[in-house]
C-alpha cells in the first residue's frame, strides 16, 4: 500500500472478509491472554505492561503488543502509553470474575476442537466428521481417555450454562412440576439454578459417571445435596423414571437425528401424564439472516448458532435445528411440540416444550 492508494467501492466487503480472515488470530489472542492470566493481573486499575509482563514471566515489548491487540478487540483501555485497565467484556476473561467465560476460551481454543475445523472442507464434502479422522476416535471418547481435557470441558460447559441457569429459572413455570430430572445435567449448574430459585422443586442430574465428577460440589455450594440426588447412566439406553418434568440443554445438538429420536423416546417412555419434556437448543429461523419477524434468538447472534452448527459437523457428529426440525425429532420419539419461545437474557436459546401425544 502507498499514500497515494484510494479507498474505493467495496472497501466495506474487503474490510469484512479480512476481519472474518483474522479470526483465527483474534481467537488465539485471547487464548494467550487466557493462558498468560493477563487479565486477572492487569485488573480495573490502570497497570503498566511493564509490570503486568514481570508478574507474567513474559518479555515487556511482546507483552505491550499483546495488551494493544487486546485493546482493539476491546478487552482493554490504554489511558496512556503502555498503561493498561480490563473493560467490563475483556473482565470475562478472568476466572475470578462473575459469569467468567475464560474456561470456555480456553476449550474452544483448544487445539483438540481446531485441528479438526482445518478439515471442514472435507466434511461438507463427505457429510464425515473430520475429528474422527484427525483423531483416531469421536470427540466424547477421546475425552474419557484424557482426563485433565475432560475437567476443562465441563469447566467450560459450566461457565458456559451460567447465563442459561439464571434465566431459565424465571422463564418457565416450574411450580406446576414436583421434580425435575436434568438429562445430561453434568456438573449440575443449570439445575442448581432451577431448584434455587424454586424450593419446592427436587431434582435429579442424570449423566455418565464420568459428567457427573464435579456434580456433589455444584450441590454442596448450593445447598441442594437433600434435594438432589445424582445417577448415573446411558440416556441411549434409558432415562429414570419418577419425574415430571425432563430438561435437557444442548444435548439433542450433540447427536444426529437417530440418536436425538432414540433419547426423546427415553423421556417419553417414563413420561407421566401431565409432563413434559422440556428442551433448552438455539433454534434455527427457515432462512439464515437477521429476520425481525422470526421468533428465534438465533437469528441475530452474529452468526455463533451457525458456527456451532459447523463445529457440530466437524468435531461431534449433531447439528443445530429449526423448530421443524425439532418437531419431526419429537414426533418420531412419540412427543408434540406445543410451544417454542426464546429464552429472554439468553440468547441464543429457546424453550422448546413437548408433551405425549
Amino acid at each position: 500500500m502507498t499514500n497515494t492508494d484510494v479507498r474505493g467501492p467495496g472497501m466495506a466487503e474487503r474490510d469484512l472478509i479480512v476481519r472474518l480472515a483474522f479470526g483465527t488470530m483474534a481467537a488465539q489472542t485471547l487464548r494467550a491472554a487466557v493462558r498468560l492470566k493477563v487479565l486477572e493481573l492487569v485488573g480495573d486499575t490502570p497497570r503498566r505492561a511493564a509490570d503486568v509482563a514481570a508478574d507474567a514471566g513474559a518479555e515487556p515489548q511482546p507483552m505491550t503488543r499483546l495488551l494493544r491487540a487486546l485493546t482493539s478487540l476491546g478487552l482493554l483501555r490504554e489511558h496512556s502509553p503502555d498503561s493498561f485497565s480490563a473493560t467490563p467484556a475483556g473482565a470475562l476473561l478472568d476466572p475470578g470474575s462473575p459469569g467468567s467465560l475464560a474456561s470456555f476460551v480456553a476449550m474452544f481454543t483448544e487445539p483438540v476442537i481446531t485441528r479438526a475445523w482445518e478439515h471442514l472442507d472435507d466434511s461438507v464434502r463427505t457429510g464425515e466428521v473430520a475429528f474422527d479422522a484427525v483423531f483416531g476416535t469421536d470427540f466424547f471418547s477421546h475425552l474419557a481417555q484424557h482426563s485433565a481435557l475432560s475437567t476443562q470441558f465441563n469447566a467450560a460447559m459450566s461457565g458456559a450454562v451460567a447465563e442459561t441457569a439464571a434465566a431459565l429459572p424465571h422463564a418457565f413455570d416450574f411450580s406446576r412440576y414436583t421434580t425435575v430430572t436434568d438429562v445430561g445435567g453434568g456438573e449440575g449448574t443449570l439445575l442448581a439454578g432451577v431448584l434455587t430459585a424454586h424450593p419446592g422443586l427436587t431434582g435429579v442430574v442424570f449423566d455418565t459417571a464420568q459428567g457427573l465428577t464435579e456434580t456433589p460440589k455444584t450441590l454442596a455450594q448450593h445447598g441442594l445435596e437433600q434435594r438432589c440426588s445424582l445417577i448415573a447412566g446411558d440416556f441411549f439406553r434409558s432415562v429414570p423414571e419418577g419425574s415430571d418434568l425432563y430438561l435437557m440443554k444442548s444435548v439433542l445438538h450433540d447427536w444426529t437425528d437417530e440418536q436425538a429420536v432414540t433419547i426423546l423416546g427415553h423421556c417419553r417412555a417414563v413420561l407421566p401424564p401431565g409432563g413434559l419434556v422440556l428442551i433448552v437448543e438455539p433454534v434455527l429461523p427457515d432462512t439464515a439472516g437477521p429476520d425481525p419477524e422470526t421468533d428465534s434468538s438465533a437469528a441475530t447472534d452474529g452468526g455463533v448458532t451457525y458456527l456451532s452448527d459447523l463445529n457440530m459437523l466437524v468435531n461431534i457428529g449433531g447439528r443445530e435445528r429449526t423448530r421443524a426440525d425439532f418437531e419431526t425429532l419429537c414426533h418420531r420419539a412419540g412427543l408434540t411440540v406445543t410451544s417454542v419461545t426464546a429464552l429472554a437474557d439468553a440468547a441464543p436459546f429457546s424453550l422448546i416444550h413437548a408433551v405425549a401425544h
